[in-house]
């Protein structure tokens, strides 16, 4: 049935509360913070003795990778001091303290592991609810994602905080940035939907922005400067995001009875997978997460980070520190900030604020990306993100730890390209020897001969010694799960436990060199000036051709044939010892559609492979986005699913229609800007003969334009069929 526009004239109903202006203006990063007179050498919440802590950590690491250097030294001195002899040592020395740093970190997390800690802030895991006194926004950006999909996960916490007994603590936003028009309509009548489903018009809400001005980041200060000044604190989320209501209540509890504390963090677990590479990420991330994650807040005390996500931050305190300026340059170093969660972290410390990481709490959930090529097109993203925060690491009264992490941040991209260097300094090296002849006897008198001292014993050594550092974290992990009865039985049992961790070791030493590669493709093209883009994430599981995983990724296989005849031609010893790398990119079609497969990743689990505690024994706020899910798929199949197109959409839904038409914007205003898309896209609804005629011949842009202008809507609705 098609509405007309004239015929609407219900009540007005807003999509958002009253404006609650806060004030939040872009830091100066060149001139000392304002701290309002927050000031002292030690913030109340900072752990006792922080400083041993980062003593062992820091020197245990300079300690292993000395050693580890003094013993790669005697492996390549056999000719003495070459170029590509320090040029091996160098890079060993830097990629030998990344592992060994690593090593250390966890071995303070398997201590807080096994001691149950993790907490902290007067946190408890079990008991009763603390009573909340603030009030707290629940905030769940979005970004042309599957609105059911995404408000599916929102309904579960709002039934979740519900359970509580204290949703009158809580408000909910949807801020949608989201550019798709069809995506756009949807979102509204899910948006509506969920409304009248909870019967809670006054604490659910909706907007989206129609200048997607500086992405995530832009979107949530735009809500701080708008409506952040009637919330104590503010809950971040994502679009995959799912918490439990009583772990929320907890934290939010946490900051307040801490003023001094402008961030909490806990550790999301990966849940979800169907492919084996999101189950091998969730395995992995349910296992070995939590050691990493005790390992790293073990150290960090009040200097935590901030992943961007499942966080509760102090609305003042973010208003006050955490606006981000522009960078000075074009993209992709220049502009606005792309990964911004460090930095916000790193500003609110900086004015004198606590972060706090408290990885000892479950409840907290997301999802991973189905395959190696989606992590690839993020890290992509990411990457560029990271590598902007080189431009920040001199910002005036920054916290030195807020600087590692950003150097940890850098170097989680920096280590790939590197790692392929030191792989190829390696077979320059045997090249180097292969064709080299010594002189035994030199140019001077001697009795004795000058003999190559190539020590294999203690290549070795080196090697097994570096490789047990690098996997002791799994090793650790096991360790802790056998202390741990609900991980080793929601893992299917001691014997699938191990299998399973054997299994994604060896999968994942396949992937390594891949992902190895287009790390390294990744920070060339950003060097080359190749900005990321923003598309929306792919969390679907669809079945990919095996054609288009060789489209992608048989320039990873040539370069690993090219590189196998490189290693064979020099000695059979130096084409063993690359095996590993050289398997993983000879194999990189057959690895990228077999971890892609759903119905392998399935086929594990059905054989109790790969588990995680969530699957065999969900927690109720999963059970709840469950069956949300559940009921998302079956609207999907039914047969009078409304129509997914924008334009359709609002012609057959008077409610709908109304609802779009009051949340569009205040029309332009003399003088302002024109939309050039506006302008066409209203010409080519006047021209246009039916409403086919005009999709036909709009641009995304163009609809989506129309689609927020009162006039356009009208002659989208005057069309006839």
């Amino acid at each position: 049935m098609d509405v007309s526009v004239d015929t609407l004239t219900d009540t007005h109903t807003p999509f958002m509360p009253q404006h609650a202006p806060l004030g939040m203006k872009a830091q100066n990063l060149h001139k000392a913070p304002e701290r309002y007179g927050r000031s002292g050498p030690r913030l109340p919440t900072t752990p006792a003795l922080l400083w041993l802590r980062r003593v062992f950590v820091f020197g245990g690491a300079i300690a292993l990778t000395a050693f580890g250097a003094e013993h790669i030294n005697r492996v390549f001195n056999a000719m003495g001091v070459t170029p590509l002899g320090i040029m091996i040592m160098v890079l060993f020395v830097v990629l030998g303290f990344w592992i060994a740093l690593s090593f250390t970190s966890s071995l303070g997390g398997f201590v807080s592991l096994l001691r149950r800690g993790g907490l902290g802030l007067g946190i408890h895991r079990t008991g009763p609810l603390p009573t909340l006194k603030s009030r707290t926004a629940v905030l769940m950006p979005t970004y042309n994602e599957d609105p059911e999909r995404v408000l599916g996960g929102l309904r579960a916490i709002y039934d979740s905080l519900n359970a509580t007994g204290q949703i009158d603590a809580f408000d909910f936003f949807i801020l949608a940035d989201t550019t798709n028009p069809d995506v756009w309509v949807q979102e509204e009548r899910a948006f509506l939907a969920l409304r009248e489903s909870t019967g809670d018009a006054q604490r659910i809400f909706y907007r989206r922005r129609h200048r997607n001005t500086d992405r995530k980041a832009g979107n949530i200060g735009e809500w701080v400067t708008q409506y952040g000044g009637a919330y104590d604190h503010m809950l971040t989320l994502d679009a995959d995001s799912v918490m439990d209501g009583s772990l929320i209540v907890r934290v939010v509890s946490a900051m307040e009875h801490h003023a001094n504390v402008a961030l909490i963090q806990t550790l999301p677990v990966i849940i979800g997978g169907r492919t084996l590479f999101a189950r091998m990420q969730q395995f992995a991330g349910r296992l070995y997460g939590p050691l990493i994650a005790h390992g790293v807040a073990w150290w960090h005390g009040s200097e935590g980070n901030y992943w961007g996500h499942n966080a509760v931050i102090r609305t003042r305190a973010f208003a006050e520190q955490a606006g981000l300026p522009h960078l000075p340059g074009k993209p992709p170093f220049g502009g606005h900030i792309l990964s911004h969660d460090f930095v916000e972290a790193a500003l609110m410390r900086r004015g004198n604020w606590a972060i706090h990481m408290v990885p000892g709490l479950f409840g907290s959930y997301e999802e991973s990306p189905p395959s190696l090529t989606d992590v690839a097109i993020r890290d992509r993203r990411w990457c560029q993100g990271n590598l902007q925060h080189a431009k920040l690491l001199g910002t005036k009264g920054m916290h030195w730890v807020s600087r590692v992490h950003m150097l940890m941040g850098i170097g989680s991209y920096v280590t790939s390209p590197l790692w392929l260097l030191f792989l190829l300094v390696g077979i320059l090296i045997s090249l180097q020897a292969h064709f080299y002849h010594p002189n035994y006897f030199g140019n001077g008198l001697t009795l004795y001969p000058h003999w190559p001292q190539v020590d294999p014993v203690q290549a070795k050594y080196v090697f097994i010694s570096t490789m047990m550092i690098l996997l002791a974290p799994k090793g650790l992990s096991f360790i802790a799960a056998l202390f741990d009865r609900e991980t080793r039985r929601g893992a299917g049992g001691l014997i699938r436990l191990a299998i399973s961790i054997v299994l994604e070791t060896l999968i994942g030493g396949l992937i390594a060199p891949i992902a190895m590669l287009i790390q390294t493709s990744g920070i060339l093209s950003i060097l080359l000036g190749r900005d990321s883009g923003w598309n929306a994430q792919n969390r679907d599981d669809d079945r990919v051709s095996l054609k288009e995983v060789a489209r992608g990724y048989w320039v990873y296989t040539v370069f690993g044939i090219a590189l196998a005849v490189a290693a064979w031609s020099v000695s059979e010893a130096l084409f063993l010892w690359m095996l590993p790398v050289l398997v993983g990119l000879a194999l990189a079609i057959p690895l990228a559609a077999l971890t892609a497969s759903r119905d392998v990743g399935l086929g594990l689990r059905r054989l109790g492979l790969l588990l995680i505690p969530e699957e065999t024994a969900p927690p109720a706020i999963l059970q709840l986005a469950s069956a949300n899910e559940q009921r998302r798929i079956q609207a999907q199949n039914a047969p009078d699913r409304p129509p997914e197109e924008a334009f359709a959409a609002l012609r057959t839904n008077p409610s709908l229609l109304k609802a779009h038409l009051d949340a569009l914007p205040a029309p332009r205003q003399p003088g302002s800007n024109i939309d050039a898309h506006l302008l066409v896209g209203l010409v080519k609804l006047r021209e246009a003969s039916t409403l086919d005629a005009a999709l036909k011949h709009l641009s995304r842009a163009e609809k989506a334009a129309v689609l927020g202008s009162t006039e356009g809507v009208s002659l989208i609705c005057a069309l006839p069929s």
